[in-house]
């Protein structure tokens, strides 16, 4: 069978989720346990790539299973129980034969945590990442709406990604919001792909135009001339979180 499961991990001790030769990663811890438990070792399908230090409240994974010998809603219990604690599997389901976690997805959502305070908190430093500056929102928002809709994001890019090499740079970006809870401000983001570092350098273009540093309009003209160096800065890792991964007729 076609198995579906929804993870969450804090990504702080990990390179990202994808698989590598010099750095523990999601990806390997949790095929570690899936071969401890299954006494082999599937081939997994993420839906997508995620940086290191990058945390997930819900991420999609997929592999094929032949005689699975234990009833499939009791399987997130037995590989809870051979995963770290920063790694959980919250759900597992049946689906579709032809079903890949990365290519059947519609729509992946971020949300990036910011402190706005020049007093850091205890409890917010490892996930959020801090603005000392009162941040003016309906700029912001004025910016997220420019950003908002289907665009070349390749001046979003961090050198590097193999896809902005080939051309393939344009998204849609359904949805951009900002919202304040007291002093911390969530940016969220729902699009149908993202480039190396997409969320972060929206994020970090954001809080620019929060803090007076840009205008609303820049934004055209980063599409524009379609330089990197126009946008706003690649913003900490540590901040920023899958949140939901959407998919025709399933919920994770």
């Amino acid at each position: 069978m076609n198995i579906l499961l929804t993870l969450s991990f804090k990504g702080t001790a990990y390179h990202g989720f994808q698989v590598q030769k010099n750095g523990v990663t999601v990806a390997g811890v949790f095929q570690e346990a899936l071969a401890s438990l299954l006494g082999l070792r599937p081939d997994i399908k993420g839906c997508g790539r995620t940086d290191a230090g990058v945390h997930a409240l819900k991420y999609a994974l997929n592999f094929w299973c032949e005689g699975l010998n234990l009833p499939l809603e009791k399987l997130p219990l037995a590989l809870n129980f051979r995963l770290p604690p920063d790694i959980r599997v919250l759900k597992a389901q049946q689906v579709p034969e032809g079903f890949h976690a990365r290519y059947s997805a519609h729509w992946k959502t971020y949300c990036y945590r910011i402190w706005n305070s020049p007093v850091e908190s205890p409890f917010e430093a490892e996930y959020s990442h801090r603005v000392s500056p009162p941040l003016d929102l309906e700029v912001m928002e004025a910016t997220a709406a420019r950003l908002t809709g289907r665009h070349d994001f390749s001046p979003f890019c961090s050198a590097g990604s193999s896809v902005a090499e080939r051309g393939d740079t344009v998204r849609t970006l359904r949805a951009c919001r900002v919202q304040r809870q007291g002093s911390r401000v969530l940016l969220t983001f729902t699009a149908d792909g993202y480039l190396y570092n997409m969320v972060r350098i929206l994020s970090g273009t954001l809080v620019e135009a929060g803090l007076g540093k840009r205008s609303p309009e820049s934004v055209e003209e980063i599409f524009r001339q379609k330089k990197r160096s126009l946008a706003g800065p690649t913003l900490p890792a540590k901040g920023l979180f899958l949140v939901d991964v959407e998919y025709p007729g399933l919920e994770l």
